[in-house]
């Protein structure tokens, strides 16, 4: 059985995690209001894109300039661009383990291609530096900051250039899309060649120039927004899941304490009632 200085240093040091883990969690909820504002700001900007590239695709299918742009052109997957969002800092739960787990789900899922990844984020370039992985990039302290738009243009205009030189025939993005603090959806999405959306209201624009010079401005913008957007997206939800581990592991050091402070006093009882029967023993011998 422990001794009660034991005991106290144990609680002394659970005490010091706790507060550790108190003030992680603030800093989370702070830095995760803010980046919240920054995915909802962006997701109408997005949509719109996403709208107008539609009408634009349509109007553009008619000539054959619109119909033969590099980034619409669709090729046998044997060469994959595989751009993997992940966190700088860990302690945020499964958050940085679930789009590992779904990268390698994703590579077994494609024996016959030859997949080189993009990193972007420290965690996911720690994982797979240490395995014979090809790496064709890295961005290890992006999200270290308030993701800028410059960032995710370099990237962008890097995978975009290798899909148009042959380089690549198809570029995919596995991460995460904030839904709520407590959740956030793992998603796979291809981001070249750009798969035009179908469906919804067609508006009737008037062009001032040809519909595919328009096209051709829409689609690099098209993949810078979606790079950027999902760059906002991780990035809100790593805070969240960093708020929720740190909240969970708060609560558990509470409950730590409290078995330990329960421990202790047994202990301190049990001692108190030996010296007792101790003292109580010795005068009878003496009596």
């Amino acid at each position: 059985m422990p001794s009660l200085i034991d005991i106290r240093r144990r609680i002394r040091s659970v005490k010091n995690t706790q507060q550790i883990t108190k003030a992680m969690k603030m800093v989370s909820a702070a830095k995760l209001r803010r980046a919240q504002d920054r995915v909802i700001s962006a997701r109408p900007y997005a949509s719109m894109l996403e709208r107008m590239l539609q009408n634009v695709a349509k109007a553009a299918s008619q000539t054959e300039e619109g119909a033969t742009h590099p980034l619409l052109q669709v090729r046998p997957e044997k060469k994959i661009q595989l751009l993997v969002v992940t966190g700088d800092r860990g302690l945020a739960g499964a958050f940085n383990a679930n789009v590992i787990k779904q990268t390698q789900r994703f590579i077994t899922d494609h024996p016959g291609a030859e997949i080189s990844l993009e990193l972007i984020g420290r965690r996911g370039r720690d994982y797979f530096k240490k395995r014979a992985t090809n790496i064709s990039g890295e961005h290890a302290t992006l999200f270290l900051k308030v993701v800028q738009y410059e960032s995710a243009l370099g990237i962008a205009r890097a995978v975009m250039q290798r899909f148009a030189d042959g380089e690549v025939d198809a570029v995919y993005l596995i991460g995460n899309n904030f839904r709520s603090v407590v959740a956030a959806d793992l998603v796979t999405r291809k981001v070249l060649p750009v798969e035009v959306p179908e469906g919804g209201d067609e508006i009737d624009y008037i062009y001032e120039q040809p519909p595919a010079e328009l096209l051709a401005t829409l689609l690099p913008r098209y993949v810078e927004t979606q790079v950027y957007r999902s760059m906002l997206e991780s990035a809100a939800s790593e805070h969240a899941a960093r708020m929720t581990a740190m909240d969970t592991a708060s609560t558990n050091a509470a409950e730590m304490i409290d078995k330990l402070t329960l421990n202790m006093n047994r202990v301190r009882q049990a001692s108190i009632t030996r010296e007792i029967i101790e003292i109580v023993s010795g005068a009878a011998a003496l009596g």
